[in-house]
């Protein structure tokens, strides 16, 4: 497949390894910096957005549903797109990262749809990324299978999860690939080399090329992100329509805008996913200078609190009566040989996928194939034979912005060991994620970085108010980082530490620590190549 030459150079910086070359080939690289070509400023825009919004609301601006889209949430014609072969029946669906053990246990595990994660379950090494692309492109043409050195197969079975993948959110660069001297947005890195190898291979397949959207925080960025999709169909001789995406509502300024959301990328929506743990992120993120945004412990933050439960009927509600799918959150338990604790944690994980479920959502999200049965049993009780219940328009939900913001009602102070559980789970999420892993088993939890950002935002709001003093934290941190040593020899426990120290402990709060993190991976990783 041939394309417009660039007058830009495309270089790839990352070392190479085994079949990257069937990656990274010149035409998918063209495609790549077409796609860059056309909207990189336009991402710099949206950034740049981001920080003056944020800015304004930090000064005291109120948060509101826009009166400027107002027609577009009145108007009841509008419909998102209808559903997609293979997207019909969500309600179970598997996440993780696109590694090849987990790929196929993920694609066997009876979920409806498992969802390739390059964001927040993946560390960003170059080989997890180019890997990762690699482990779409076998599991597609079947080819996956493998033998450990201990003899334990893995292969694919006759019934498989459709496909569905995340790429990194729009404030991410790919710094292995640089195009004029520049590194290249990651989200059109994984985007484009997923989409250029594998969209027709989809569609030829039965399916199509499907994603999840992550960090969205307006209608602006559901746009650029349409636009991306229709150059790519084009440039490609991909049909126009045949994408689909589901936004993962996971931002506070999105949920005030997930009509709008939807709007923007109708042609090629397939519904919104309520994102736990970021959207706390966000919230403290958001209006973590106010005094009456302070959040208890995390662990008591559940999604029976009243804005939470505003949000997902809100969600529930805007999905339904646009035709399109509510997905639920995460259940992150990782089954114990512990009968008794196995049988507590599923049972909380039952009662949550209930509430889902009886709220109206099409379907829910699960870290571990073993949760799969429960999710699935819980759904099945619910839609029985049907595949969904966008019939449920929950005309009866009506959620105001107070609702959505509606804080201070759990209110109360953290305690010594909230603030001991955010230090230690940041702080060995850190030193995974330097040391290459995204998805990490804490505390019998599947953890991600939204975990670690929730973490270390809770660590300095608290700070923040004084409600923690930092003598505490730092007596906390020490003691941690003496424990993470004693387990594993191996750990990052220095650098970990300063991530957590630059990114929990810093006067101004800086809005990710994947940035910060990954310029330490890529110091660190160029120390070892000149080592070697």
């Amino acid at each position: 497949m041939s394309l417009t030459p660039l007058t830009s150079h495309v270089r790839v910086l990352g070392a190479p390894d085994e079949r990257h070359d069937e990656i990274l080939t010149p035409a998918a690289l063209e495609f790549v910096g077409r796609l860059d070509a056309a909207f990189a400023d336009r991402r710099l825009e949206i950034l740049k957005e981001r920080r003056r919004r944020s800015a304004h609301l930090v000064s005291g601006s109120p948060l509101d549903f826009s009166r400027a889209t107002s027609a577009v949430r009145a108007d009841p014609d509008w419909r998102a797109a209808p559903l997609a072969p293979g997207l019909t029946d969500r309600r179970v669906e598997i996440t993780g990262p696109p590694e090849r053990r987990m790929a196929i246990n993920a694609l066997n595990s009876g979920a409806k749809v498992w969802m390739a994660d390059f964001e927040d379950a993946t560390a960003p090494t170059w080989n997890n990324i180019i890997g990762g692309q690699l482990t779409l492109l076998d599991a597609i043409e079947r080819r996956i299978d493998f033998t450990t050195p201990e003899g334990k197969e893995y292969r694919l079975g006759a019934n498989l999860a459709t496909i569905m993948v995340r790429p990194r959110g729009w404030h991410l660069l790919e710094e292995h690939l640089e195009i004029d001297g520049r590194p290249v947005s990651a989200s059109l890195v994984d985007f484009g080399l997923y989409f250029f190898h594998c969209a027709q291979r989809q569609i030829d397949a039965g399916h199509g090329p499907y994603f999840y959207l992550p960090k969205l925080e307006n209608r602006t960025e559901a746009r650029l992100w349409n636009d991306v999709f229709v150059l790519a169909q084009e440039l490609l001789g991909i049909p126009r329509g045949t994408v689909r995406a589901t936004v993962l509502i996971e931002t506070i300024t999105a949920a005030f805008e997930m009509e709008e959301i939807l709007h923007e990328l109708r042609e090629h929506s397939a519904g919104l996913n309520a994102g736990r743990w970021d959207y706390l992120f966000s919230l403290i993120k958001t209006f973590g200078h106010r005094t009456d945004f302070q959040l208890p412990d995390r662990a008591k933050v559940t999604m029976t609190a009243p804005f939470m439960r505003a949000y997902t009927k809100l969600l529930v509600r805007t999905c339904h009566r646009r035709g399109a799918h509510a997905i639920g959150g995460m259940a992150a338990h990782v089954p114990s040989r512990d009968a008794d604790a196995n049988a507590a944690a599923l049972a909380k994980v039952r009662l949550d996928k209930e509430r889902e479920a009886e709220d109206g959502f099409d379907g829910s999200w699960v870290a571990h194939p073993g949760l799969v049965p429960v999710c699935r049993e819980v759904f099945d009780g619910v839609l029985g034979d049907r595949p969904n219940q966008l019939d449920r328009t929950r005309e009866d939900v009506e959620v105001t912005a107070a609702d959505l913001l509606s804080v201070r009602r759990i209110a109360a102070p953290p305690t010594p060991e909230g603030i001991r559980s955010n230090v230690a789970v940041a702080l060995r999420y850190f030193d995974a994620w330097l040391r290459g892993s995204g998805a990490v088993a804490l505390g019998g939890l599947m953890e991600d970085a939204a975990t670690a950002e929730i973490a270390r935002v809770q660590i300095w709001q608290w700070l923040r108010h004084d409600r923690v003093d930092r003598g505490t934290v730092i007596e906390f941190l020490d003691a941690e980082c003496a424990a993470l040593e004693a387990e594993d020899p191996r750990a990052l426990v220095l650098e970990a530490r300063e991530v957590f120290v630059d990114t929990a402990l810093s006067v101004r709060l800086p809005a990710f620590f994947t940035p910060d993190a990954y310029t330490r991976h890529l110091v660190r990783a160029a120390a070892v190549r000149v080592n070697a």
